[in-house]
Formats: structure tokens, C-alpha cells, sequence
């Protein structure tokens, strides 16, 4: 069993829509397909993924670096003990060969895609879902089903409260319970009334979490966290960039509410900085950590053995990115939740209408691997790699 093609496209982020410091209409996103020898109804056997929602696409990574790499693997190499699966693990090493620590950026959401297709390809050479492969492969049992907040609430270019307040009912229609919403994109009052229109519809600061998306310095995280405080909100999500720990540590201190942060790390030594430096407490804040951004499942696992040895549960993990694949690993791993986005960040985001259960809860379907195929918003896009 070996690969035989590989084949990547850059795909459009559909919309105008912005949170504090990007516009998403020039976002794009690599979808791969990895072909094997494998054949199934008079089909090659396709594994497919991609990075993640809200960045760019890594085609010159991928073709330059990654997919030589795979494609030159001596036969076997890919391949687990058995020699009846793909295995990542030795994928990743191998794709990561001749590149320097550090620098993760775009590199490992690039190497990312193409582990996570091996994770779609061994779930189909099963006949299961992604998720109960996953399970299995690391002594767990999948969950049913996964408790899901519905991202939205981003800047519009003519945006009101009323607009916000009716976009989070019609998500509250669509069986969700618990939203998250922008900041930062506004001047502090106009924001905290986006907050308070979004908190009648939420019902209640435990069901809206806010995310300012790494725009603040510290006085302004500070500012914000003394006017969000009172509403007793779900959480307050990367206030400052990423990589500032002291940050972090000093909005936890003075804030006293849950955070989140974690969507920008993108490997297990920037996870590491954050449990020892970054303020983080077990029981109460969240980490966002994705797969798709991160080198994949391999490493993201990793990650969450960190959190594990440092006392965190990982049901404080809800991966970013609303989108099917981190359905799948939330669900095989027994994390905490995940997120969805309905209606934007299309043709990725959100899930098939077989996978909404009502309540705010969503669940895997019975498709085989990542179950890409039955996004109906996607088959345009697979028939470019797939014909």
C-alpha cells in the first residue's frame, strides 16, 4: 500500500466579514487529496483534509517541500508496524525532515493538512468514522455526540446591534445555545452594546463568550476585562497576541473570569510556555489549540498530554476552526466541545444538516473518515480534486 498522487488546491473564504484585525474575504485555504493504490468501487482510495479556517493557504509549502517529501518516501516508510494503515506519526518526521526548530507558522499548517488526510485515509480503509478511528488509535472511546458554540457576531461593513441581535436568534433557530461574538473591532462602549444586545438573545453571560482576537495591549485588555467582568460571560478569548504570556498572566490575574487562548500556537513548545508562564488555571480557562494548524493530530495530541501532566483536564480543550475534522478529533478524544461555524467561512465551515442534534450538540455522522464528502457546500471544490 503506498501513495500515488497527491494532488492541493487554494480555496476562497466566501464573505465579507472581519474581526478585529482581518478582513476574511482574502482568506484562503489548502485542501489536499492523497491518493493510494487502494481501490474502492472502481475508485482510487482518497484521504482528504485541510489546514484550517482564517488564515491562507500553503500551496508553495506543499509543493515545494511536503508533498516531494511524501511522494519520495522509500515503500513501507508510511506505513504503521502492520504494514495495514498510514502512520502519521512517521509521516510527520518525515515531512519535517531537514527543517529547523521553531518558526511554525505557516510550515505547520501546510504539514498539517497532509497528516490529517492520513487520519481520513486510515478511517475509510476501515469503513468508519475519522472519530472512532482516532478513539481506538488512542485508547479511548469516542463520544457520541459534542457540545457546540456557535461562532458569529463578526464586523460587518454596515453592522448593528439589531443585525447582531438577529443573527445570533437565527442561530439560536438553528438548535445552538451558546455563542461567541467579536471585539475589538469597535470602540469600547459601541462594543460592550454588541455585548449586551448579544447577552438578550444568549440569554444569560454563560451562554456568550467574546474574542478580541489578539488586538489588545495590556491596558486595553485590562480596560475591557474591568466593563466584561459583571456580565459573568462564557469566556473572554485572546485578549493580547498570543505569545505574550506576561499578558496573559496579568488579564487572568486582574480579569478573575474564565479565558481562552491557545488558537495561535501552533506546536507543543509554545503550548509548554504557555502552562508555565501564561496564568492558566485547571478547572476554569481554555485552550484553543488546532490540529489543523499544528502540525496535526500528532502533535495536537501531544499537546494534550501537556495540559494532562500539568493538571488541566483536557475537556478544556474546544479546538478552534467550526468545522468537521476537529468534530472528529474533539469527539475521538473526549474533549470539552468544539466550535461551529454556521453560515460563514464557507465551503468549510460548519457541519452536513445529518450532524446537527438540537440543543446546541452536533455529532459525527456515520460516513467514512472526516465525512468531507457530505458538506454539501464542498462538493463543488472536491469534484476540482477528485475528477
Amino acid at each position: 500500500m503506498r501513495i500515488t498522487e497527491i494532488r492541493e488546491l487554494s480555496v476562497p473564504l466566501q464573505g465579507n466579514i472581519a474581526n478585529a484585525l482581518v478582513n476574511f474575504s482574502e482568506h484562503t485555504v489548502s485542501l489536499v487529496a492523497v491518493y493510494t493504490d487502494v481501490w474502492r468501487g472502481g475508485r482510487p482510495l482518497v484521504g482528504l483534509a485541510f489546514n484550517s479556517i482564517g488564515r491562507y493557504a500553503q500551496g508553495g509549502l506543499l509543493r515545494e517541500r511536503f508533498i516531494p517529501r511524501l511522494l519520495a518516501a522509500e515503500a513501507g516508510a508510511l506505513l504503521d508496524e502492520g504494514g495495514s494503515a498510514f502512520d502519521p506519526a512517521r509521516a510527520l518526521r518525515l515531512m519535517l525532515r531537514n527543517e529547523k526548530p521553531g518558526g511554525h507558522g505557516d510550515r505547520a499548517a501546510a504539514v498539517a493538512a497532509l497528516e490529517l488526510a492520513l487520519w481520513d485515509l486510515n478511517a475509510k480503509l476501515r469503513d468508519e468514522p475519522a472519530c472512532v478511528t482516532i478513539a481506538r488509535h488512542f485508547g479511548r472511546a469516542p463520544a457520541a455526540d459534542m457540545e457546540v458554540y456557535a461562532a458569529g457576531g463578526y464586523y460587518y461593513p454596515r453592522d448593528s446591534t439589531g443585525r447582531l441581535a438577529d443573527e445570533l436568534r437565527g442561530l439560536r433557530e438553528q438548535g445552538y445555545v451558546a455563542f461567541k461574538i467579536k471585539i475589538g473591532g469597535a470602540p469600547l462602549a459601541q462594543d460592550v452594546e454588541r455585548v449586551e444586545a448579544a447577552l438578550e438573545v444568549a440569554r444569560g453571560g454563560r451562554h456568550l463568550a467574546v474574542d478580541a482576537n489578539g488586538r489588545f495591549d495590556l491596558d486595553t485588555a485590562l480596560a475591557y476585562a474591568e466593563r466584561l467582568q459583571p456580565y459573568g460571560l462564557r469566556w473572554y478569548e485572546e485578549a493580547g497576541d498570543p505569545l505574550d504570556y506576561a499578558l496573559q498572566r496579568r488579564l487572568i490575574e486582574g480579569y478573575g473570569g474564565c479565558v481562552a487562548t491557545g488558537e495561535n500556537l501552533f506546536s507543543c513548545a509554545d503550548v509548554r510556555n504557555l502552562l508555565h508562564f501564561g496564568g492558566m488555571r485547571p478547572g476554569v480557562d481554555v485552550f484553543q489549540m488546532d490540529a489543523g494548524l499544528s502540525y496535526g493530530l500528532t502533535e495536537y495530541a501531544q499537546m494534550l498530554a501537556l495540559m494532562e501532566a500539568a493538571g488541566f483536564d483536557r475537556r478544556q480543550a474546544h479546538p478552534h476552526g467550526g468545522h468537521l475534522i476537529n468534530l472528529h478529533i474533539g469527539a475521538g478524544l473526549g474533549l470539552g466541545g468544539c466550535e461551529a461555524y454556521p453560515g460563514v467561512f464557507q465551503p468549510f465551515g460548519g457541519y452536513p444538516p445529518g450532524c446537527m442534534l438540537g440543543n446546541g450538540r452536533v455529532r459525527p455522522t456515520s460516513a467514512p473518515g472526516f465525512g468531507l464528502e457530505e458538506k454539501p457546500e464542498l462538493a463543488p471544490v472536491l469534484r476540482q480534486l477528485l475528477d
